[in-house]
Formats: structure tokens, C-alpha cells, sequence
């Protein structure tokens, strides 16, 4: 037996036993057919992809939805550690048929010869076990971004694709969009070159704006709801009593669970950038500024800069990010209004607060200052009248052949290569790790590119990997 597949199936065998002997419900509904599970339209059954969704409230429910209504999936497995609440009743309402479990480890065992892919839509926290199993089953993997929470969980899921050969997909869907299209066309063709600075902001209203920032503890413990299992629903992380500010989005705001406004928009605002200029990983991260700092949850605002060394014959790049309602940066002459990107998803309360500046980014080279949104907002030149000067330079730009969740089906299929696949996508995840970890500790870190490792500072070089994974999900953080 080859070592990979001696490896495969002895985390498989200790993943499983897992499951076994944790007493967890599942719900199981009709069998699998043809007949028994609404189908996509579209695609005839022989060219449709079967999915298996994880996480179905919700972005997770959203992305469900998306993948459903491509025309090239068929959903056969619903899994969420919540199944029943009021989030996810619009899914289970619109696949009565589907099985249903709360375990991913038992689904993906049972199902495992019906399943062809799996969608992540969970919190930050759990994405990483479920990935790493399903691709050990080599399944291929669509995951919301970012990928997993910490520095090292990234740079195992980058390695596990890679051990596994499995098509992979972050869930940044302006990455195949008009953004993407139009930066690697205007990068060829030398309109974007010689870039020097870049300045992301995100100054939205957060779930933890207002809260107490002398918090020194977690809440108190309340009720656990009938339809939830609190203990799955930790994954690996250490296990805290039950609070509603920890579900339903809420995990966005504490450092154990999410990666705060860097990570839920970064891949949204920054992606392009990383990948066509090839930032790879920065040398240097500092937090200039962290209004409200708390040991638990994400500051009011932030400030936090990147620096990333020349690469071949670019410059070198400082990448700076700004969150917080009120903490705007500097924007050039000529940057006119800021238009707010319409594919954004609209929040769990379904609406937008406006901001005084929209979702975004200014990028600076030695020739040109463009600006451009989030998502799969285009970019712009500016001030106008360069960028009237430069209209007939500018080459045509190619319509997006696919949207990101087609592309991955067809991926799938062998028709189409992901265009946010984790080798690409589990960097761009490290960046807002280590952005987090300044942002925790409020300080500069020196990174060393070759070791990866933080050099000054060793509290803040233990969190690239962070707490040891609680008693029983150790195996998926070892490939």
C-alpha cells in the first residue's frame, strides 16, 4: 500500500471512531434517488455534481442556494450542528427529501460513495476539520473564506490539497468576477506595474461595535437551544457554556472563533492584488492603531500594516488595512464617490449600514493611483482626466465565463480550473492570520519567510498555531 493511502485511511479509521463514540443525533430522511431529492435544472442527471452541504443557515445557506440554482448540482446531504432552528428552515423547506445529520464525520462515512463534493459554509473555527476529512476522502472542497482560523491550520490545508490532488475553492466569489478578469488583463498588459502601496479599508458597522471593552471574561451561561449541539459545534477549540453572542454570525467577533473584519472582508478587497502582484507572505506586520483593544473580542477600529518584500522585478509593497466606522484613511485628489459593489450579501439583519466610505481599496504605482470596491467592483484610474488620457490604451477585458460557484462545479467535471483553489487561497488566509495575531497582541511582528516563523515576539509565534486541539480532534491536524 502506497504511504499516502496508508496515511488516508488511518486518519479516516481515527476520524470515524471519533464519531462513533461521541453520541451525537442524526437525522435521516428518505434514501438518496433520483426521485427523491429535488434536482437542479438545467443539466441533465449524468452532468450534475453531487454535493454534500455543510453549515445550511445562514452565508451557509446562501451558498446552498447558489450552487443549487447553477443548474449543475444536485444536493444530496444536509449537515448542520444547528438543524431545525429558524436559520435553517428555509433549506430544509426547499429539500424535504434530502438526509439530513448533524455530524459531518458521520455523514461523509455513511455517505461517502453518494457524495461528489462538499460545500463548507460554517464558522471560521470548524472549516478546517471538515475539509481536511473530506479531502482525505478525496472529495473536492468549495470552503467560505477564510479558509481555516490560524496561520498553520492554512498551511495544512494547502498541503493537504496538494497531498490529495482534489480540486479545491475558496468562497471569495468576486475572485471570478470582473474584478479578477480585468486586474489579470490590465496586469499583462502593463497598466497595473510598479506597484508600491496599497490601501484597503472596511469601515462598515461590526456585530461587536459598542460592546464593553473592559470584558475580561466570557458571558455567562445561558440556556443551550433544544435544536443544537453545543458540544460539535466547537470543533477542535476548547469548549466555553453556551451564549447566543457566540452563534448565528456572533462568532465573528471573538478571536477564538473568527478572524474579525480582516478576514471577512480581505478576501473580498485584497484578493487580486495578492494574487496577480504575487505578495505571497509579508516580512513585517504591525498594528498602528487598535481603538478599543480587548484580550477577547476585535477592537472598535484598527489599523494594521503589511509589508511584503520585492518579488523578481516588482517593488516592494506595504499594504496598509483600515476598519472602524469612524477610522478612514487618506484618499487621493480626484477619488470622487465611493459606490458600494451590489453583489455584496446583505447581512444576517438584511441591510447595510451606509458608511461615510464604501468597501474598498486605493492602489498606488510609480505611474498610476487606481481605486476600486470590494467584491467583483472594477478599478478606475484616477483623477479622470488620466484616466480619459489612457482610455485607448486600455485593452479589453474578457467576460467572466463562469460565476465562483459554476466554476467549481465545472472544475469538478474537468471543463474549468478554480479560480481561488487553496494553493492560492490559503496564503491570502495566512496574510489575515498574522494580521490577526498583531491585531490580538497589538504590536509589530517580524515574520521570517523561509522558517515561517515570528521572531520577536514569542507569545504571538506560539498563536500561529494557537491552543493544542481539544482531547479527540487531534488526528486531522496531523497529514
Amino acid at each position: 500500500m502506497k504511504k499516502n493511502e496508508s496515511s488516508r485511511r488511518r486518519f479516516l479509521k481515527n476520524a470515524l471512531s471519533l464519531s462513533a463514540a461521541t453520541v451525537i443525533p442524526t437525522i435521516i430522511t428518505n434514501k438518496v434517488s433520483g426521485r427523491d431529492m429535488p434536482e437542479s435544472p438545467l443539466a441533465s442527471a449524468n452532468e450534475r455534481v453531487n454535493i454534500a452541504c455543510c453549515g445550511i443557515g445562514s452565508r451557509g445557506g446562501d451558498i446552498t442556494s447558489a450552487f443549487y440554482n447553477t443548474g449543475l448540482a444536485n444536493i444530496v446531504a444536509l449537515c448542520d450542528v444547528d438543524m431545525g432552528a429558524p436559520h435553517t428552515k428555509k433549506i430544509l423547506e426547499a429539500f424535504p427529501d434530502v438526509p439530513r445529520y448533524q455530524d459531518f464525520r458521520k455523514m461523509l462515512e455513511k455517505m461517502d460513495n453518494q457524495i461528489d463534493a462538499v460545500i463548507v459554509g460554517t464558522p471560521d473555527h470548524s472549516h478546517f476539520p471538515i475539509c481536511m476529512m473530506a479531502m482525505a476522502m478525496g472529495k473536492p472542497v468549495f470552503a467560505e473564506k477564510p479558509l481555516g482560523r490560524t496561520f498553520t491550520e492554512n498551511e495544512l490545508l494547502i498541503k493537504a490539497a496538494k497531498k490529495y490532488g482534489v480540486v479545491t475553492q475558496m468562497g471569495n466569489q468576486g475572485h471570478s468576477g470582473a474584478n479578477y478578469f480585468q486586474f489579470k488583463t490590465w496586469k499583462e498588459a502593463g497598466i497595473i506595474k510598479d506597484v508600491t502601496a496599497i490601501t484597503a479599508h472596511m469601515n462598515l458597522w461590526r456585530r461587536w461595535h459598542g460592546w464593553d471593552t473592559g470584558m475580561t471574561g466570557f458571558p455567562a451561561r445561558h440556556p443551550v437551544p433544544e435544536t443544537l449541539d453545543w458540544d460539535l459545534w466547537h470543533a477542535a477549540t476548547s469548549h466555553h457554556e453556551y451564549d447566543e453572542d457566540f452563534v448565528n454570525g456572533q462568532w465573528r467577533c471573538w478571536y477564538e472563533y473568527g478572524l474579525g473584519a480582516l478576514g471577512d472582508w480581505g478576501a473580498h478587497i485584497i484578493d487580486t492584488a495578492h494574487e496577480f502582484l504575487d505578495l505571497g507572505l509579508p516580512y513585517e506586520i504591525e498594528c498602528l492603531k487598535a481603538d478599543g483593544h480587548n484580550a477577547l473580542f476585535f477592537p472598535q477600529s484598527s489599523t494594521i500594516l503589511f509589508k511584503f518584500p520585492a518579488r523578481g522585478d516588482m517593488p516592494p509593497v506595504e499594504v496598509t488595512w483600515y476598519d472602524g466606522v469612524d477610522n478612514l484613511p487618506e484618499v487621493p485628489e480626484g477619488y470622487g464617490e465611493s459606490e458600494l459593489d451590489p453583489d455584496i450579501p446583505p447581512p444576517g439583519n438584511g441591510m447595510i449600514q451606509p458608511s461615510k466610505l464604501n468597501p474598498g481599496k486605493i492602489i498606488y504605482s510609480k505611474e498610476l493611483t487606481f481605486k476600486g470596491g470590494s467584491h467583483s467592483s472594477t478599478l478606475s484610474i484616477i483623477p479622470g482626466d488620466k484616466a480619459k488620457d489612457m482610455e485607448s490604451r486600455l485593452p479589453e477585458v474578457p467576460e467572466s465565463p463562469s460565476n465562483h460557484f459554476a466554476n467549481f462545479l465545472l472544475a469538478c467535471k474537468g471543463q474549468e480550473k478554480t479560480r481561488s483553489p487553496f494553493e492560492l487561497a490559503g496564503p491570502l488566509s495566512q496574510v489575515f492570520s498574522l494580521g490577526v495575531i498583531a491585531q490580538q497582541l497589538n504590536t509589530r511582528l517580524v515574520f521570517d519567510l523561509e522558517t515561517k516563523q515570528i521572531t520577536n515576539n514569542s507569545a504571538a509565534n506560539l498563536l500561529l498555531t494557537g491552543p493544542a486541539p481539544r482531547k479527540g480532534w487531534e488526528q486531522f491536524y496531523t497529514l
